[in-house]
């Protein structure tokens, strides 16, 4: 008798030291389960960047080359500057001027798409900004391939290519996170 329950103790101890083992296997198999569904079923709805993330396109623009090595926020409007113009260079400015020191790795660059003069008080606003023609609507072309170029500020990057975009009314809060991360980041510029 005393055989037959030591058998039964011996396969009661072999099943409960099985069942550790496997419950044991399983508490380190879960994260590993999880993290594979999560990757192969779950994409997030956005990522962390506020502003629009383009595939970079590289400029070929005089305008553009001749500020490579800085990040540059591009805008493109008329010389006349309506109220929507005279906003973005107000965000333009302040979002470079919350980078701190860093300020000096970005440029503002406004793209004047008509043959309008600025006037002399929007130029003194504007103090630092960099005018030019952009006469060439291939480089408008290469911004909003779709023709809304006015609408939105671009970003370009120091080696000179296009790689965002914030919508019409950008909140620059958010605009001034996206930039900081940007600038610290990237080893260029």
């Amino acid at each position: 008798m005393d055989a037959h329950r030591t058998s039964l103790d011996a396969e009661r101890a072999r099943r409960l030291g099985r069942i550790k083992l496997l419950a044991l296997a399983a508490f380190f198999m879960l994260p590993v389960a999880a993290g594979y569904l999560a990757y192969s079923w779950w994409t997030p709805e956005q990522g962390s960047n506020y502003g629009e993330l383009l595939p970079p396109l590289p400029l070929d623009d005089a305008t553009i080359i001749a500020l490579k090595g800085k990040w540059v926020l591009v805008q493109f409007d008329s010389g006349i500057c309506d109220a929507h113009c005279e906003r973005k260079h107000y965000l333009m400015r302040q979002v470079r001027k919350a980078q701190g020191k860093e300020q000096s790795r970005v440029e503002r660059l406004w793209l004047v798409t008509d043959r309008v003069a600025p006037r002399k008080a929007l130029l003194d606003a504007i103090s630092g900004t960099r005018i030019e023609s952009a006469a060439s609507r291939r480089l408008a072309g290469q911004f909003a391939p779709q023709g809304a170029a006015k609408d939105r500020i671009y970003v370009v990057d120091p080696l000179g290519n296009l790689m965002m975009r914030f919508p019409r009314n950008p909140d620059p809060t958010r605009m001034i996170k996206d930039l900081q991360r940007l600038l610290k980041t990237s080893q260029i510029g």
